[in-house]
């Protein structure tokens, strides 16, 4: 007998559910029918919900985006210091790898990046975190500099973070991975210069 639940909290279960699924199966592979029996309902249930397989992830997309970004937000506005900021903002990301392995998976995916729709949702969650991390770099460059510069420490995260979800476990802890991180990160910062003449 299926559980009647409010709409939102259905709904959040039914993201969850289909985050793992996906990220495990691939968007191809996976069913709403699959979906359907893990969150342990019907499918006219999940229709409710989403008009579509398609639609369901585009909005888990989007889901997890929010997710990351809010983790991001939260802990680089509670340091109190321009150092402390790139390490906790690094330490939110590498936790939020590692506590939700599939949401990373989903995100960075081949499936993601090999779908025109679900590339656009996934290259705006960069183009946004990229901008918080932008703010959040204190040299007095220009915004295009400081975007460019917060488009490498992401992709230095990303890198990281899918060696240690393939490692053998040792290297797991995202507040040694961010220490380690964070101190590239912050010293490469430190020797930035502004304006200097490019050699031809």
């Amino acid at each position: 007998m299926t559980v009647r639940l409010p709409a939102e909290q259905r709904k959040r279960q039914v993201l969850d559910a289909a985050c793992k699924i996906f990220a495990d199966r691939g968007f191809h592979s996976t069913s709403m029918d699959d979906i359907a029996a893990a969150v342990g309902v019907t499918k006219p249930v999940l229709y409710q919900h989403f008009d579509s397989k398609r639609s369901l992830f585009l909005e888990l997309l989007d889901d997890v985006g929010i997710q990351l970004l809010t983790e991001l937000s939260n802990a680089t506005g509670a340091a109190n210091s321009q150092r402390a900021r790139v390490e906790s903002g690094f330490t939110a990301y590498f936790r939020f790898v590692t506590g939700n392995e599939s949401a990373f998976r989903l995100l960075f995916g081949a499936a993601v990046r090999n779908d025109p729709d679900f590339s656009i949702v996934a290259e705006r969650v960069l183009d946004d975190a990229a901008e918080k991390i932008a703010d959040l770099i204190e040299i007095p460059g220009s915004p295009q500099h400081r975007r460019v510069l917060a488009h490498g420490l992401i992709g230095i995260a990303e890198a990281t973070s899918r060696d240690a979800l393939t490692d053998d476990g040792s290297a797991l802890d995202p507040t040694l991975l961010a220490h380690w991180v964070a101190e590239l990160a912050w010293f490469g910062l430190r020797g930035v210069r502004i304006d200097e003449p490019i050699s031809r």
